[in-house]
């Protein structure tokens, strides 16, 4: 097995790990809740952190799962056009994409994050609601993490493109069975 289909290999699995990492969260956030509805309706209590916590994990579920998604070749494009593509013209694309749009964004957002994340935990940042969670910049801190792994999710698939364009994959556009 080449070198490079070995490295996409265990980017891939960093981001399959991500996806499964984002269903726990997202299982997390449905206990959370029911717990959240069945205190309010039939205990009459009703917790401000509880409901903060909502938010916190949905928004960590969604931005650990971007990049599983990306991944698995879930994300946003015009498949009309592409899916009519040849293996090594979706490669091109891929290649194209990741390198002028997907790469340059998450490292901006990664790196200007960091400095969000600072501040947040520098302020001792919280809710503005009493009751509300404390450390906002564990949340804060979701964000420039995620991007990160997306940026390793976006590496992942420009080498899937290289390794396409160099023929390490067979004839089909590889994506691996998840």
């Amino acid at each position: 097995m080449p070198a490079l289909v070995r490295l996409e290999n265990i980017l891939n699995w960093i981001s399959d790990r991500l996806g499964t990492f984002s269903a726990l969260i997202f299982l997390a956030m449905l206990i959370n809740v029911f717990y959240d509805v069945l205190a309010r309706y039939l205990l009459n209590d009703v917790s401000i952190a509880l409901q903060e916590l909502e938010w916190h994990l949905f928004a960590a579920t969604f931005l650990f799962g971007v990049p599983f998604t990306l991944r698995a070749g879930g994300h946003v494009r015009v498949d009309l056009i592409y899916e009519r593509l040849s293996a090594n013209g979706r490669a091109w694309i891929d290649l194209f994409g990741t390198i002028v749009f997907l790469l340059p964004f998450c490292g901006l957002v990664t790196w200007f994050g960091i400095d969000f994340v600072k501040e947040a935990y520098e302020l001792g940042e919280s809710s503005g609601d009493p009751g509300g969670l404390s450390h906002r910049w564990i949340i804060k801190a979701a964000i420039p993490v995620s991007f990160a792994f997306m940026a390793v999710s976006g590496l992942g698939l420009l080498l899937n493109s290289v390794n396409t364009l160099l023929g390490h994959h067979k004839s089909v556009y590889h994506k691996t069975e998840l």
